[in-house]
């Protein structure tokens, strides 16, 4: 009876912000054996958890499990985001909640029936009670990457520290199913933290040039006015040495597909005497000017993602602006000005291209000069910006060649060979990898079918499609449902209303989702609040707010 009773207080405590898995608890068998439990010298039960020789293996110390937890989280510094890998009796949580300036501790548990067993044996109400503490149970690699890209925000949480339960993660630990899935939730969490910590470090060192370009850009989008074509055979061009290659193959087909360049590849296009039929740019640095220094032919529509440079927009007399990722863009886009909206979460302007495509009504789309790679150790098709810019810069001693070769070593690469061609080869970055994946992972799940002209980079590899459907809607554009200076008006208005953050940066969302839009109008503005901690390590949180709000009227205000 004592045991159910402790049961249920812990359930009734865990009810509160996690309804699902106590839900799911419930249901569970809690006698599944996975445990014993011991008494230690200072009084507490401790589980203990059985190995493969049937050996009894305390999760915590056998003298004082709340000292020796103790010890362990004072020697972790600088993080305000905890994970805990494995639960047992709670003494690490307890001892990581006693942080004040701690934002969260997120527990994760494999084996409900043997966490129900926990339950039966311990009190964990004041830990299942305290807001900061999340608990995961059975997640599998794809959620608990989504669970951490959705909860962790390095500019509210600060750092991220991860401490596994050495007894219950190590390889001789398994679960009801004979398996240790603890070693899948690593690299889960180390994906997971690298694509926060890569966005971050984008937001970092673009986020005051994306503030100011889009406040900059709202003139030409809310005046321009425009309809969008409907499609169904596109060509998407990149400016990958292939392309140099592929174009005759692109111009006999010329009349049946919309092309669309991607801004590198426009000048490619023009020095062959092909014209497309628009041309899309994402980057929002003045680097971008070069790929329109020939202009732009008239008739040309030209997609410009609204945190671009000022200017280019006056190079083209058919401008269309979308938002991409940008939270500023999207809050436009609902309140103001509906915009059209592309994926950019690629990183790359040909995954933009893509989801254009898609946007226009494609079925069929062709992609050439994507290489993702230097092929034969070219960087650029013939025609890009980048070797009038190296022919300019040249003299005897730095010559054409010298640039070419410090702009293709500039970061590690690595040499493959083309499977369908041992000729073939190429130098393969990191970076460039991950755009070929992630388009490769778009293409699967497409209504449209992607076709990747073979050349001589990187293989692109799209062996099913999950999502065959014509699912897409096109966008229609439609008027402002407010003018520009009425809704900088009011934007200004709930800057200025944003409430001060109270003691820990990670309880701001909550008071904000208690005054109407004040999320919403937080959260546009925190690429800009990352640029500013990048160059201000040391400001506090209060002091970062108001300094991004400050810099956030400033701008709108010029």
């Amino acid at each position: 009876m004592e045991k159910e009773n402790l049961l249920k207080r812990n359930l009734l405590a865990l009810s509160s912000r996690h309804r699902e898995l106590c839900s799911r608890l419930q249901g569970a068998d809690g006698s599944t054996g996975h445990y014993t439990f011991l008494e230690s010298r200072s009084g507490e039960l401790i589980p203990a958890h059985k190995d493969k020789e049937g050996i009894n293996r305390p999760l915590h110390s056998m003298i004082d499990p709340g000292k020796e937890a103790k010890r362990l989280i004072d020697a972790v510094e600088d993080y305000g985001f905890l994970i805990l890998l494995g639960l047992g009796g709670g003494f690490y949580a307890e001892a990581a909640l006693e942080n004040e300036n701690l934002c969260t501790v997120l527990v994760i548990e494999y084996g409900l029936g043997s966490l129900k067993d926990l339950l039966f044996h311990r009190d964990y109400g004041r830990l299942f009670e305290d807001p900061r503490f999340l608990l995961l149970v059975d997640p599998g690699e794809e959620e608990l990457k989504r669970f951490l890209l959705d909860h962790y925000q390095p500019l509210l949480h600060g750092g991220i520290r991860v401490i596994p339960l050495h007894s219950r993660t190590n390889p001789g630990a398994m679960d009801e199913l004979g398996k240790n899935p603890f070693s899948m939730a690593a690299g889960a969490i180390q994906a997971a933290i690298d694509s926060v910590s890569g966005d971050y470090s984008v937001q970092a060192h673009f986020g005051m040039r994306w503030f100011s370009n889009i406040i900059r850009n709202l003139e030409p989008a809310f005046n321009c006015a425009y309809s969008l074509p409907n499609i169904h055979r596109a060509a998407i061009t990149a400016a990958g040495p292939s392309l140099s290659w592929q174009i005759n193959s692109l111009r006999e087909k010329r009349k049946e597909r919309f092309i669309i360049a991607t801004d590198t590849s426009l000048p490619c296009l023009l020095a062959e005497g092909l014209i497309p039929d628009a041309v899309i740019s994402m980057d929002c640095q003045h680097i971008s000017y070069y790929h329109f220094m020939d202009g732009i032919p008239e008739g040309v529509l030209l997609f410009l993602d609204l945190a671009s440079p000022p200017l280019l927009h006056t190079r083209s007399g058919s401008c269309i602006f979308y938002t991409g990722g940008h939270p500023l863009g999207r809050y436009i886009s609902s309140f103001s000005r509906p915009l059209l909206e592309l994926d950019t979460s690629g990183g790359n302007v040909t995954y933009a291209a893509l989801s254009l495509a898609e946007q226009l009504g494609a079925r069929e789309i062709e992609v050439y000069g994507a290489d993702f790679s230097y092929p034969q150790g070219l960087s650029y098709a013939r025609g890009a910006y980048i070797h009038t810019l190296f022919a300019k810069a040249q003299n005897r001693l730095s010559t054409l060649e010298a640039q070419s070769s410090a702009f293709l070593f500039r970061t590690p690469f690595e040499k493959k060979t083309r499977p369908d061609n041992s000729e073939c080869w190429y130098y393969e970055t990191k970076t460039l990898a991950f755009y070929r994946q992630r388009l490769e992972e778009k293409s699967r799940f497409m209504a449209a079918e992607v076709i990747p002209v073979a050349g001589g980079g990187a293989p692109i590899s799209i062996p099913y499609r999950l999502n065959p459907q014509w699912g897409t809607i096109p966008f229609t554009p439609v008027k402002a449902k407010v003018g520009l200076g009425e809704f900088l008006e009011s934007y200004k208005k709930e800057i200025r209303k944003l409430p001060e953050p109270g003691k820990r940066a990670a309880d701001y969302p909550g008071i904000l989702e208690q005054k109407g839009e004040a999320l919403r109008v937080f959260t546009t503005m925190l690429p800009l609040a990352a640029a500013i901690k990048w160059r201000n390590p040391e400001m506090g949180f209060r002091e970062l707010v108001e300094e991004t709000k400050a810099r956030c009227l400033k701008e709108i205000e010029v």
